[in-house]
């Protein structure tokens, strides 16, 4: 019974996550300061000690009647209120000190973008995993391909010494800003080596999927969406709402780009043979342009045509 009400609960949880996307990430722990961040400090009662400073690229805080700037990256407020209290204990005897920061300039916002429900830019103050921001922006849309790219714009501020070690590797390749790719089947699963830790400034974008172009004798010819795990050339011609009565079911022609040349390959289905089994189905490629040919017509038809448009050809007498 309990199992089933813990089961029930996870439910509620994932649920909440998912509906009710959330423009920033909060902490409980204490947000770490980092270069560019402005800092306020007030001492009860000696204003000459009052100070508003800023976060110098190498980490350090400059503060009245102390000679050298003192350290202030990756400290909380009160780790850093602490320190500086420490070094006023010179002048006050029990200085009466509020630390706050009151501009977080250290940390641009994670850009999510891409198909997803809502592209938003979401600020982060603690650790977070890219399965959690996809869920704060509502997840992805149909029009997702499985892809997700992460590109990593500047080294982590106040990460571990894997992770930087980790963006430097990439940034050293030269190809421009390092970024990574990651299944979002993967990522469903709750496989961790698809859900990364995600830093300030990082750019998450849900790749939209490739497309196939269905013409000729469909019922609804137009472009049509790649989905996750590709795309049969018999569930597209069944998302064109199927072949026409013309269609030539023996001949359909794939048209594929072919690299470093301006003349596509040509492949050919044949259709009827892949709806009875004998034939294997064609996964389509982005980009392929599918061509139903119409087939000749038959006697048959032509009797057809005939019969029904006798209607129109015999006068009635009114």
């Amino acid at each position: 019974m309990s199992f089933r009400i813990l089961s029930v609960f996870c439910l509620f949880l994932a649920f909440s996550v998912a509906a009710f996307p959330q423009k920033s990430v909060e902490t409980q722990q204490g947000y770490l300061i980092g270069p560019g961040d402005v800092v306020v400090g007030k001492v009860l009662g000696e204003p000459q000690f009052d100070f508003e400073s800023t976060v110098d690229p190498d980490g350090r805080l400059s503060i009245p009647f102390v000679d050298e700037p003192i350290a202030a990256a990756c400290k909380t407020e009160l780790e850093l209120k602490n320190d500086v209290g420490k070094l006023l204990g010179k002048y006050l005897k029990v200085p009466q000190l509020s630390v706050r920061v009151t501009q977080r300039n250290s940390r641009p916002p994670v850009s999510i973008s891409g198909a997803v429900q809502a592209q938003q830019q979401v600020n982060l103050t603690r650790r977070a995993y890219l399965f959690e921001l996809i869920s704060l922006v509502g997840g992805p849309t149909e029009k997702a391909s499985g892809t997700i790219q992460v590109f990593r714009t500047r080294p982590p501020v106040c990460g571990d010494a894997a992770a930087i070690a980790e963006w430097k590797a990439g940034a050293a390749e030269g190809t421009g800003v390092p970024s990574q790719v990651y299944s979002l089947s993967s990522l469903r699963q709750g496989r961790d080596e698809s859900n990364p830790e995600i830093f300030a400034g990082d750019i998450v974008i849900v790749q939209k999927a490739a497309q196939v172009y269905m013409t000729g004798e469909v019922r609804t010819p137009g472009p049509i969406d790649i989905p996750e795990g590709g795309l049969p050339l018999t569930q597209a011609v069944a998302m064109s709402s199927g072949l026409t009565r013309e269609a030539k079911f023996k001949s359909i022609k794939v048209y594929r780009r072919k690299q470093g040349s301006l003349n596509p390959d040509v492949l050919v289905a044949n259709f009827e043979g892949i709806r009875k089994g004998t034939e294997k189905d064609l996964i389509l490629q982005p980009f392929d342009i599918v061509e139903v040919g119409k087939a000749a017509k038959k006697f048959t038809d032509y009797l057809l045509d005939f019969v029904v448009g006798l209607p129109n050809r015999i006068p009635i007498a009114y």
